[in-house]
C-alpha cells in the first residue's frame, strides 16, 4: 500500500513516498512564490511532485497539521467538517495550520477520488490527565480562548517510544519511557504504556526546553515587564522570544554545534548556553520520573539526541541516584543503548521518523 507524505510549510512542500515501510520516493520544493524558488506556487509545487512520482498503487495521502487542539485525538481522514475545524484552530498555529489546509485543499482537488488524512502533532498528548494539560488561571477564560497543554512532535515521542520498547524487547503496553526530541525545536515527553501521560510544550511550541531560537519556559512576568517597563510592543517580544532566545539570545547561535565548538574553546557565552541548555533537559526528566513512577528507559531522539554525545553526558549526568547512568564508550560511540550493562534505566539513542509514522497512521486512519 503506497502512502505519499506531505509537509506543506508557507514556502515550502516536503514529501516522501512510502511503498509500505520502504522509501520510494522524497524530495523538498523549497522558496515557492519566490522569483528563484521551485515553484510558482503550491499548486505548481504539488504537481510537479505527482508528475515526478509513480503515483500507481497510491492509497492515500497523509498530511501533517502542527496543531489539532482539542478536536482531534488521533489521525483522521479529510472531510469538509475537518477542513473547517482546522480553520478555527488557526489562531492556535497562525504560522503552520494555513500551510497545512493549503497542502489539503491543493491535494484533494489534484487527487480527488483518494483519502486524504490529517495528522496531528498534538494528537498523542490528547491523553495527558486533566491535571497536566491545565493551567492554575481563570476557567471560564481558558474554556472560552483554548487555552490549554495540548504539546507537540506527537508523532516523533509516538514513534520513538514505540521504537524503544521494541529496542528493549518489552511490550509497549508496559513499558515506560522519558523521550527528548532535541531538534532546533526541542520537546520532552513522559509516556506510560504507549500513552503520552506529560509533554514540556504547551499551548504552542514555545514552552518547556531551551531551543535554538525559543525560550522554553520562562516566568509569564517577563513579558509584562518588557512591555511596562522596556516599552516593547506584544509582537517585539513574541517575536524576541520566539526567534531571538533560546541558544540565539544567550550564545548568539542557534545552531548546537557551533554552541559545542565554542564551549570546547571555553567560550563563556557558549559555556552558559550549553548549561542552561541541559540544565533544562536534566530538570524535566527528574519530574517525568516523578510522573511516571517507574521508568524503564530514557531516549534521545532528533539531530541534537542523536548525534551529541555531549549533551547527552552533561544532560543526565548527576542522576545515578535514579538508576539513570551513561556509559562514556558506548556513549561516544552512538550505540542504540549507551547505558551500563545491567542499569535500573536504560538509556537509548533512536533515530525519529517522523514521516514513516505519519504514514503508519495514515494507513490506520484509512483502514
Amino acid at each position: 500500500m503506497k502512502i505519499l507524505v506531505l509537509n506543506t510549510g508557507s514556502s515550502s512542500v516536503k514529501y516522501r513516498l512510502f511503498d509500505g515501510a520502504d522509501t520510494v520516493a522524497k524530495g523538498l520544493i523549497e522558496r515557492i512564490g519566490e522569483a528563484d524558488g521551485d515553484a510558482a506556487d503550491h499548486g505548481a509545487a504539488l504537481r510537479q511532485i505527482m508528475d515526478s512520482v509513480d503515483l500507481s498503487g497510491l492509497a492515500a495521502v497523509g498530511h501533517r497539521v502542527v496543531h489539532g487542539g482539542s478536536d482531534f485525538e488521533k489521525a483522521t481522514v479529510v472531510d469538509d467538517d475537518l477542513v473547517a475545524a482546522v480553520e478555527r484552530l488557526v489562531p492556535l498555529a497562525p504560522l503552520h495550520n494555513p500551510a497545512a489546509l493549503t497542502g489539503i485543499a491543493v491535494a484533494r482537488g489534484l487527487l480527488p477520488d483518494l483519502p486524504q488524512v490529517a495528522v496531528f502533532d498534538t494528537a498523542f498528548h490528547a491523553s495527558i490527565p486533566p491535571e497536566g494539560a491545565v493551567w492554575a488561571i481563570d476557567a471560564e477564560l481558558a474554556r472560552r480562548w483554548q487555552i490549554q497543554r495540548y504539546g507537540f512532535h506527537g508523532t516523533s515521542h509516538a514513534y520513538v517510544s514505540r521504537q524503544t520498547a521494541r529496542l528493549l524487547g518489552r511490550p509497549v503496553g508496559e513499558t515506560n519511557v522519558i523521550t527528548l526530541h532535541l531538534g532546533n525545536g526541542a520537546s520532552a515527553c513522559a509516556v506510560q504504556g504507549g500513552r503520552s501521560v506529560a509533554t514540556s510544550m504547551g499551548m504552542s511550541p514555545q514552552g518547556g526546553l531551551v531551543m535554538g531560537t525559543r525560550s522554553g519556559d520562562i516566568d509569564p512576568t517577563v513579558v509584562f515587564h518588557l512591555h511596562r517597563e522596556a516599552g516593547m510592543s506584544i509582537d517585539e517580544i513574541e517575536t524576541s522570544l520566539t526567534r531571538g532566545a533560546g541558544l540565539q539570545g544567550l550564545a548568539g547561535a542557534n545552531d548546537m554545534r557551533t554552541v559545542q565548538e565554542r564551549w570546547s574553546a571555553g567560550d563563556p557565552a557558549a559555556t552558559l548556553a550549553f548549561d542552561v541548555y541541559c540544565r533544562r533537559i536534566r530538570e524535566y526528566v527528574g519530574a517525568y520520573y516523578a510522573v511516571l513512577g517507574r521508568v524503564d528507559a530514557v531516549t534521545f531522539t532528533a539531530g541534537v539526541g542523536e548525534h551529541s554525545p555531549e549533551v547527552r553526558a552533561v544532560s543526565l549526568s548527576g542522576l545515578s541516584a535514579l538508576g539513570i547512568e551513561i556509559d562514556p564508550d558506548r556513549n561516544e560511540r552512538g550505540e542504540k543503548i549507551i547505558s551500563p550493562d545491567g542499569g535500573r534505566v536504560a538509556v537509548c539513542v533512536v533515530p525519529t521518523d517522523e514521516e514513516l509514522e505519519i504514514a503508519e497512521q495514515t494507513r490506520t486512519a484509512i483502514a
